[in-house]
């Protein structure tokens, strides 16, 4: 209720006391007026302390000058009754606003802003009472207004500190992006013996495809309900001003930790030791790791982005103690994702784990300057300084299971040969893996630049020479690449160790089919990727020639002592006396065992390859079929019908059953 001018008096200002007397009189209307507006509170809130000011200081002049009149001492007493009317007025409004609070449980921000905004008043004007009571020199009697100031702003602090907890964990927004819910029913079952399989698509594809999709990158959002932000800016400041900065912030940070957690629950990221990698079988590893790379790209560039800002929005940009809180946040849950990744480092640098070291140190790399730049502070130096020594194991552990291919391939050893004499594991291994490193060209060659550096600095006995040969060859590229160099050196690795295992077989023809099959797979893989600009045309041709010389050794050792028995020994077209009937029975004989013999043997071989398997098969039938035929028509008049076992169509239709891996026997066709 406003306070009308006809109540109040104002006595004529001229001397001091007609001062004081005129404040008193404008305290006791005041006072007498229970509608104040909080202005008018404020007024006498004011005037109480001036008039409390001036009382002290008369009281440390009293007591210089001795005993005062009864007079005096009648004017002061009524000064102080006045000083005590004036602060205990507003000290009750303020206590009768928390004590209400006190008793009610409810939450005060959850009934609406008028009794939000009476309650942080309150809990201000205590605030500010305090300092001015503060800026006074108290006497004991007096210091019992200033105990009960302090607490009633420790408990409206309390219940502040209790209002933002319930403000900040109430409103929050569970980050549930869209893609995280439909991500289970996409993921690829991968095979429990090996990232790699014995087909042409043997490296996982998925691991190497972007999970994160392109607009979720640097993507804030809202991850505590935009309408509370201010609410919780104004308690946030208020319990700063009380000097109550460590119970805010320790509030704020055990909501939103409890939030991360949340959210690598809900990314299905869960805390792994260094055993339980170690011993984790290889699909459940594989899968793991494909989980960590997609989950890092999201809580890096949109959670912690997002987390980052709202400290920010609720404790100011750029201000101490947001940067503090997102730190104390975040860091147990960046390093519990980091732990995975240290945990990944340790052990024997096997081949299959390099593609899982490349797409974790790729991801980590690429996250490195958002991570730079949301630990920018000396308060965040910890997490950055960790997430650079993770980078550096997982870089170091790529390069190092890499540089140790190459053994890894020339001690491969067998005791017993490749049966069928098909494509050797080893071989559609070592170049799926090596078409495959072309993905990582890039981190690679950044790694092995590394790695020589530190070469240079202390050179490595174990440097293998002659790398450098022919890195400049027609129809490749000008400069080679030291991965490319690398790799060209795992393949002359890969072509010795064939050698080595074609010499298992007792069989000459086998041992060239087998190096035929091999080199054959080598050249088409090559031709066929992005290896095609490591090797160079120069290198496939070479390889070609390869292949094509072993299909002719192949084909003299199968073939040749069959075709002898079909030749009339330099005669092309002999008489009849020229030759026995008894030596041409002989012969065609011995032609039907050996044929026999063979196509029960080479049924059993195996050509992968549908267009060498068929075009092998077309070369061998034109040299014998014709020969055999001819062979029949030369000498039809002295060998009877009963002796001819096959026609010439019945041998052709054979050899289609060659190299199928399945092993035939030869039944007497059934004749008309």
């Amino acid at each position: 209720m406003a306070i009308e001018e006809s109540e109040l008096v104002i006595p004529e200002l001229e001397t001091e006391e007609n001062l004081i007397a005129t404040a008193r009189y404008v305290a006791k209307a005041l006072g007498s007026n229970k509608n104040l507006t909080s202005d008018a509170k404020k007024i006498l809130a004011d005037l109480g302390f001036q008039m409390f000011s001036i009382n002290v200081s008369n009281e440390k002049e009293e007591g210089k000058e001795g005993q005062a009149g009864e007079e005096e001492d009648q004017e002061a007493a009524a000064k102080e009754e006045d000083v005590v009317n004036a602060i205990e007025d507003p000290l009750g409004d303020i206590e009768k606003t928390v004590r209400r609070w006190e008793e009610d449980q409810s939450m005060i921000w959850d009934l609406g802003p008028k009794e939000t905004c009476e309650y942080l008043n309150a809990a201000n004007n205590a605030r500010q009472f305090i300092e001015k009571l503060e800026s006074f020199h108290l006497n004991n009697e007096d210091k019992v207004y200033l105990s009960r100031a302090y607490t009633l702003l420790q408990k409206a602090m309390a219940r502040l500190e209790e209002e933002f907890r319930n403000l900040l964990f109430q409103n929050r927004q569970p980050f549930e992006p869209e893609y995280v819910s439909s991500r289970s029913s996409q993921e690829d079952v991968v095979d429990e013996n090996s990232i790699f399989s014995l087909g042409d698509e043997t490296i996982d594809e998925s691991l190497q495809e972007d999970s994160v999709s392109g607009a979720a990158e640097e993507h804030i959002i809202d991850l505590v309900h935009p309408d509370v932000i201010l609410d919780l800016r104004c308690i946030a400041n208020l319990l700063f001003a009380s000097n109550y900065v460590q119970e805010c912030s320790h509030a704020y940070t055990i909501v939103r930790r409890h939030a991360l957690d949340e959210c690598l629950f809900n990314l299905e990221m869960e805390r792994l030791s260094i055993e339980d990698v170690f011993t984790m079988e290889w699909g459940t590893l594989s899968s793991k790791v494909k989980r960590w790379v997609w989950a890092m790209k999201l809580f890096v560039r949109v959670y912690l982005a997002s987390e980052r800002s709202l400290s920010e929005r609720i404790f100011g940009e750029g201000e101490p103690v947001s940067i503090v809180c997102f730190v104390d946040v975040s860091k147990a849950s960046i390093l519990q994702l980091l732990n995975f990744g240290e945990a990944m480092s340790v052990g024997p640098h096997k081949p299959d784990k390099l593609f899982l070291f490349l797409e974790m140190y790729e991801v980590l790399a690429n996250l490195m300057p958002d991570i730079d730049a949301l630990y920018s502070d000396e308060v965040g130096s910890s997490v950055k300084i960790e997430c650079h020594e993770v980078l550096k194991r997982l870089g170091k552990c790529a390069r190092a299971t890499f540089l140790e291919f190459g053994n890894d391939i020339a001690s491969n050893a067998s005791s017993t040969a490749f049966v069928g004499g098909g494509i050797h594991p080893l071989t559609e291994y070592v170049m799926n893996y090596l078409r495959n490193l072309t993905n990582y060209s890039e981190k690679l060659n950044l790694l092995l630049k590394d790695q020589e550096e530190e070469d240079m600095i202390s050179p490595s006995p174990d440097m293998s020479p002659g790398t450098e040969v022919n890195s400049k060859s027609p129809g490749s590229p000008g400069t080679v690449s030291k991965m490319a160099r690398h790799i060209r050196s795992f393949a002359s690795n890969l072509e010795s160790n064939l050698e080595g295992k074609s010499k298992l077989y007792n069989e000459t023809p086998l041992k060239h089919f087998f190096l035929m099959n091999n080199l054959q797979y080598l050249a088409e893989k090559v031709m066929g990727s992005e290896l095609r600009c490591i090797f160079g045309d120069e290198w496939i041709q070479k390889c070609n020639w390869k292949f094509q010389q072993q299909a002719r050794h192949y084909n003299r050792a199968s073939w040749s002592p069959i075709l002898n028995l079909l030749k009339d020994e330099g005669v092309h077209v002999p008489s009849a006396s020229s030759i026995s009937k008894s030596l041409l029975k002989e012969r065609l004989k011995s032609f039907y065992i050996a044929f026999e013999n063979i196509y029960t043997i080479q049924t059993a071989w195996l050509i992968p390859d549908a267009q060498l398997c068929d075009d092998l098969r077309i070369f061998i039938s034109l040299q014998v079929v014709p020969a055999y035929r001819l062979f029949i028509e030369n000498h039809k008049s002295q060998i009877s019908e009963r002796h001819i076992k096959y026609s010439s169509d019945d041998l052709e239709n054979y050899f289609f059953d060659f190299f199928g891996g399945h092993q035939r026997g030869l039944q007497y066709p059934n004749r008309r």
